[in-house]
């Protein structure tokens, strides 16, 4: 939501580009998750939607560099925002590398 909110001070001749491409990347993050999270009866779905959620914060982040870059973006929001990126694809990798700990178990 915060990426939401600073994006709408982007330029509008960007609407349909950066702001569109990293409010996208940024959504998808959290839905791609919470698919993840339903589908861990199935190991190799769960990995493959978390997978989707990694590629995806790392997406946002290189928006991130190009919004700084661009002149839309403070140094300071974005890097705060880079370092909440950074922590969700930690985690994420968390996940996938010992995915058996959150993988329902089988019948």
């Amino acid at each position: 939501m915060q990426i939401f909110e600073l994006s709408k001070s982007f330029p509008r001749d960007e609407k349909f580009a950066l702001t569109d491409q990293i409010r996208r990347a940024s959504r998808s993050v959290s839905a791609n998750l919470a698919e993840a999270w339903r589908k861990r009866r199935y190991e190799k779905a769960f990995i493959s939607k978390l997978s989707d959620v990694e590629a995806e914060a790392a997406e946002t982040q290189v928006w991130l560099e190009y919004a700084v870059a661009c002149g839309y973006l403070e140094r300071d929001a974005a890097k705060q925002l880079y370092e909440e990126y950074n922590g969700i694809l930690r985690t994420v990798v968390g996940m996938i590398n010992h995915s058996g700990k959150w993988v329902l178990p089988g019948k």
